[in-house]
């Protein structure tokens, strides 16, 4: 039995993402290897070497992979699939393009964003926004599995993985690449940051976001939103946190505003620490929060500020 984990990369170096996944890979138990496909990327091969637990790292180094355009990365997972008995990456939007189409081509159902395994056959993942957890069981030949990030430890490094050179597949030809545009900050990113601040409808404004600011600078943490002040036009998309936005579990989470609607919960709840400021003290946001305070934000956070010197 061995587990085939897809990494997410930039051909430098590994998203933090593939580390939780090889993590779900290895309690499925047997072997982990790692698909490293990419153009000139043998320096993300090498750090994938260097993760506990992975037995060997497979390189497919093409230009047609550079960007990593689901089409091509599929084709060249499907091209060695027979070899395993699971097929995971994580649950980002990389995985999520790249594994539907996998499954459908092995003709299996997938499954989507588990949070534990139970077994090598048994896994448990989240429905309902969040609010009941499903056990799923998989007869198939060979699973595939996309990783709730937030639902796994990330993997040790100092394994020593050999790095073995594929052939890789040619270029579907289905989808090319035009071009990427980067959100530019110097804050933490949100999905890896260990301390967020997050504001909801109850900001008002994009204006009122700036009284936030002095908060995350001082604490170094990243800003992020539910998806009432984004659909508000308050602040930018990549800044949603939430079931439609992207799951996070950071060290401490402030919840600045938000009332606590299902689907912003479904991405935040699984925080260690949750401090709620909101003037409403039924807000729903209270039920998960491990502090809260219960004022007027424009008041309560620029006294945190000053206690926090």
């Amino acid at each position: 039995m061995t587990a085939l984990v897809i990494a997410e990369h930039d051909n430098a170096s590994l998203k933090g993402s593939t580390l939780n996944t090889v993590t779900a890979a290895a309690q499925a138990g047997g072997d982990v290897h790692i698909l490293i496909a990419g153009h000139n990327a043998k320096a993300a091969a090498d750090a994938a070497a260097q993760i506990a637990g992975v037995s060997k790292v497979l390189l497919a180094d093409a230009p047609q992979f550079a960007d990593g355009l689901a089409e091509n990365v599929a084709e060249q997972a499907l091209a060695i699939a027979k070899d395993y008995s699971h097929i995971l990456a994580p649950a980002t939007a990389y995985g999520k393009n790249i594994l539907p189409r996998v499954a459908a081509k092995l003709d299996v159902a997938q499954i989507s964003e588990i949070t534990k395994v139970d077994s090598a056959d048994t896994f448990e993942r989240p429905i309902y926004a969040g609010n009941a957890i499903a056990t799923v069981q998989s007869t198939d030949s060979i699973k595939v599995i996309t990783v709730r990030s937030t639902g796994f430890d990330a993997a040790a490094t100092g394994g020593s993985a050999a790095v073995e050179s594929l052939t890789a597949v040619a270029n579907s030809g289905k989808s090319s690449f035009v071009s990427r545009e980067v959100a530019k900050s110097d804050r933490p990113e949100l999905t890896a940051a260990k301390i967020i601040v997050s504001g909801g409808r109850g900001m008002g404004s994009s204006e009122s976001f700036k009284i936030l600011e002095p908060l995350a600078d001082k604490l170094n943490a990243a800003m992020g939103a539910s998806r009432a002040a984004v659909d508000a036009g308050y602040v930018p998309n990549d800044w949603q946190v939430g079931q439609t936005g992207k799951i996070v579990a950071p060290q401490l989470y402030f919840a600045v505003g938000i009332s606590g609607a299902i689907q912003h919960l479904a991405g935040m709840k699984d925080s260690k620490v949750i401090v709620a400021i909101n003037k409403d003290e039924e807000a729903p946001i209270f039920s998960v929060a491990d502090y809260g305070i219960v004022g007027d934000l424009f008041e309560v956070v620029p006294e945190l500020v000053k206690q926090l010197g």
